[in-house]
């Protein structure tokens, strides 16, 4: 199974239905999804991630025509890691209003003034990147959320490899500025 490609472990799975195979494909990306829920979640809580998006794939892998797995793998981690963030945050603002009710009667306020949250930070970064000249949000895009080199950038844009380092740069210059200017 090393020498299969991951297209091959994937029509393999998806006709044999044989776990060990979606395992052995898994198990090349393993640190990938790790290091993505990194980003979201402490250690035990990423540890615990990777192995629900394992258990998510049993099903997913099935159902989708997979292109590129490692592509494909990032952002149902990423997507993973937002919807388990949402649901804690849930949680969290029904269980805020149950303490709000409580400390209103004892005359205090449950609020935290100019809490940021991870969320808040995502949506603000998905509206900066709207903000970005077309050529800077495609190369940021392609470099930052898809994980591609400056030559696979260059070569899925047309743009010259100059341009997209320029490009990159440029954007994520003009993320942060506009992160800073918009308080995230």
């Amino acid at each position: 199974m090393k020498d299969a490609t991951d297209a091959d472990l994937i029509q393999e799975y998806k006709h044999s239905g044989k776990l060990e195979v979606l395992a052995a494909l898994y198990q090349r990306y393993m640190n990938l999804v790790y290091g993505v829920c990194l980003k979201y979640f402490e250690e035990d809580a990423s540890k615990d991630a990777v192995m629900m998006i394992f258990e998510e794939l049993i099903v997913k892998v099935q159902q989708h025509d997979i292109q590129n797995f490692k592509s494909w793998l990032h952002v149902l981690t990423r997507n993973h890691c937002l919807m388990k963030i949402r649901s804690m945050k849930n949680k969290e603002s029904r269980q805020v209003s149950i303490d709000d009710t409580q400390l209103m009667e004892n005359g205090n306020s449950g609020h935290h003034e100019g809490e940021v949250t991870l969320e808040d930070n995502l949506q603000a970064m998905e509206k900066c990147m709207d903000t970005l000249p077309e050529e800077q949000k495609r190369s940021v895009d392609l470099f930052y959320l898809k994980e591609k080199s400056y030559r696979e950038v260059s070569a899925l844009t047309g743009y010259d490899m100059n341009k997209v380092k320029s490009y990159i740069q440029n954007g994520k210059r003009n993320l942060k500025i506009c992160m800073e200017q918009n308080g995230g």
